[in-house]
């Protein structure tokens, strides 16, 4: 038995993501139904080499139709106004908003970390926020294995983070042309802002990097910090974890532990000049973990430098994973 699976928001950068990776991968799909704004209503797109028309996002044209899982990218204010619709029909949503993503009744999911949540919701999932997901595949086996007190982020993202206006604003400031997205030229520069700021003088990628991080590895008294930055590169956010664990480590083992996770190539042999950078891991599915060392201003401190593709797993991917999961259960059993 196949499921009848929507894109919601499909005429978009991650939309069209996702129709990529579920041709790639092969998902088991009885029907596909595609959703845009009325504005993108009426346009075809081509999936596994059928044109299908995109449809407009209203109830009418979703009551009827007995999907089973929807795959949502299509803004927060969208998925809090139709991820219920699709519930009360029966749908599984898998929303890439931050709209749901710390409803405690919603569970947040990366699927190499906490396969298990997924089957904790109550018709919505939540996909993590792209610069969160690929931390999380890195942090996880660390955690298993010797416990994390405190971590610190520094963030290099990429303007595709953005969507097609960030990247337009690279594209584009590279000929001259002002920014229409961000507030100053990225093109030649960097940007220590991602979304906008609150009360604390912390940005809300910064919040959302915080909170999601401790939902996800179900452990409230981490202490964390983080600093977003927007970086001139198109795809492949880059990012400095520093980690302090609560137990003793062997840096060997640490190596080890990287190589042997799922979801994880490691990329380090500096005699070489091999680490990650995101030239190199856009377009793969998979965390790239390198520059691998010792923190030695304080006990059992670790440093790590973690890539990944932001569109890719950081958003499309992740959510498809969870179908998988979810298909594997419900429809092979």
């Amino acid at each position: 038995m196949r499921p009848n699976v929507a894109v919601v928001g499909a005429t978009g950068m991650v939309g069209r993501q996702f129709l990529s990776i579920l041709a790639e991968r092969k998902f088991p799909i009885n029907n596909l139904y595609l959703y845009s704004s009325k504005k993108s209503a009426g346009t075809k797109l081509n999936f596994e080499g059928k044109e299908i028309v995109v449809e407009e996002l209203c109830e009418e044209n979703i009551k009827n139709k007995s999907i089973d899982i929807a795959l949502f990218s299509a803004g927060g204010s969208t998925s809090l106004e139709f991820a219920p619709i699709f519930a009360k029909y029966n749908a599984v949503v898998i929303d890439n908003s931050s709209a749901w993503r710390m409803n405690p009744e919603v569970p947040l999911v990366v699927p190499e970390v906490n396969p298990e949540d997924i089957f904790k919701h109550k018709g919505i999932i939540a996909n993590p926020n792209c610069s969160t997901i690929q931390a999380m595949v890195a942090l996880k086996p660390l955690q298993d294995k010797y416990g994390i007190k405190r971590v610190i982020y520094s963030t290099y993202q990429a303007v595709s983070g953005a969507g097609v206006g960030g990247y337009s604003d690279l594209e584009n400031g590279y000929k001259g042309e002002d920014p229409k997205k961000f507030p100053y030229h990225i093109a030649g520069n960097v940007i220590p802002h991602i979304d906008v700021f609150n009360e604390t003088g912390y940005t809300k990628e910064e919040i959302k990097m915080i909170e999601e991080t401790r939902k996800i590895l179900h452990d409230d008294s981490l202490k964390i910090t983080a600093t977003t930055v927007r970086i001139p590169v198109f795809y492949g956010h880059s990012e400095s974890i520093n980690i302090e664990l609560k137990n003793e480590f062997d840096l060997k083992d640490v190596f080890h532990l990287f190589k042997n996770s799922p979801g994880i190539i490691l990329q380090d042999d500096i005699d070489n000049y091999v680490y990650p950078m995101p030239l190199y891991c856009a377009g793969k599915d998979e965390v790239f973990v390198g520059r691998i060392r010792r923190d030695f201003s304080i006990d059992n401190g670790l440093n790590i430098w973690v890539v990944a593709d932001n569109i890719r797993k950081g958003a499309a991917l992740n959510a498809v994973q969870i179908a998988e999961v979810l298909v594997e259960k419900l429809f092979n059993h």
